[in-house]
């Protein structure tokens, strides 16, 4: 019998840095175990000091200031609410893309979107397993913004934000990695809030376009049946379009011109037989597809330890282990959520 966990839906409103102060009160130890995570990776791998992390965090702050400012006085507001220095938080913010060229992560991710023909009912459902170090802390989070769009977000490290919106959409990420020299760009903790807090499936994809490059995968699906994946390089993007109304990713690019500078094999080698089993799960039940489907889906262990469900080897020092594992349906404005391996915890439903 499966386990039952149960998120407590953090609740946040009011101006952004009211948002940001609830959401710090309220996710404060959370916060606080993400920085000294963020610090101890970054160190051990870089023999970086908390200092010198936080003056390269710094630098990415008047690109902020330009390009959000909400979003600088949400960290502000979570930062006071945390106990935290601004600085800190900002670090916690732009973790992930100083960490980002980390070579020995064993897997991040196994993602879908699939509507019209692919479904039973013709409804659009998305989805994905988060793949992460063990002990990572997660929060969710509902925001109900000035504008009237509401949030439901899971958030990993105080960082990654996997949301459905009010609007009718919702989004999945995946991580890739490409082996080019950095470009100074925004960090994924300062694009994807703002590319999610938009109106319509097509104003965020058109914010991933303009400052998505070279460290994720995303794919946004919306209750009217439209699925637009984007991947990027450090240059360049490239839309995916759905084949057969479905919509499959992991950790490698599909994009042909990227794949000469993909790093798939020394980073995530069992990313491609992920999205090859994903695929073949979902082919085999084309037309069927429902949402307990999909969760059985993401429940798959074909190539144990680094299946789709994911658990990964305790001698592993790089370890990664499916986290939590969600079925989204734009169209209901719900959110299903295993807080754990989906073959060992019950989802639970949230509503926006």
């Amino acid at each position: 019998m499966k386990q039952k966990k149960e998120f407590k839906i953090i609740e946040c409103q009011g101006t952004p840095y009211e948002i940001g102060r609830q959401w710090g009160e309220r996710c404060r130890e959370n916060m606080r175990q993400a920085l000294a995570m963020t610090f101890g990776g970054i160190a051990f791998m870089h023999q970086a000091s908390p200092e010198a992390i936080i003056a390269n965090a710094v630098k990415y702050l008047p690109g902020l200031q330009a390009f959000d400012p909400d979003l600088a006085d949400l960290i502000r507001g979570q930062a006071d609410g945390a106990g935290m220095k601004f600085e800190e938080a900002l670090a916690l913010k732009c973790g992930f893309d100083l960490g980002a060229y980390y070579q020995q992560l064993s897997g991040l991710c196994t993602s879908f979107a699939v509507t019209g023909s692919a479904t039973r009912d013709g409804r659009t459902l998305l989805g994905q397993n988060i793949d992460w170090v063990p002990g990572t802390p997660l929060d969710l989070v509902r925001v109900t913004r000035p504008d009237g769009i509401t949030q439901l977000t899971l958030v990993l490290w105080g960082i990654a934000e996997y949301t459905l919106s009010s609007a009718g959409y919702g989004m999945c990420a995946n991580s890739t990695w490409a082996a080019e020299p950095y470009r100074f760009s925004m960090p994924i903790g300062f694009y994807l809030p703002r590319a999610m807090r938009q109106q319509s499936l097509g104003q965020a994809l058109e914010v991933l376009k303009e400052t998505a490059r070279g460290l994720g995968y995303y794919v946004l699906a919306s209750a009217e049946g439209e699925i637009k994946g984007i991947e990027s390089t450090q240059e360049e993007y490239q839309i995916l379009e759905p084949e057969r109304d479905f919509l499959v990713h992991s950790n490698h690019y599909l994009t042909e011109r990227f794949k000469p500078i993909d790093l798939v094999n020394a980073v995530v080698p069992d990313s491609l037989c992920r999205v090859d089993r994903i695929k073949r799960l979902i082919e085999e039940s084309h037309g069927e597809l429902t949402r307990e489907k999909m969760m059985e889906i993401l429940s798959d262990h074909d190539g144990d330890p680094v299946a789709i469900c994911r658990h990964g080897k305790p001698d592993d020092p790089y370890r990664s282990d499916s986290l939590a594992s969600y079925v989204m349906l734009p169209a209901d404005r719900a959110f299903y959520i295993a807080y754990g391996n989906p073959c060992q915890y019950e989802y639970i439903e949230y509503k926006l």
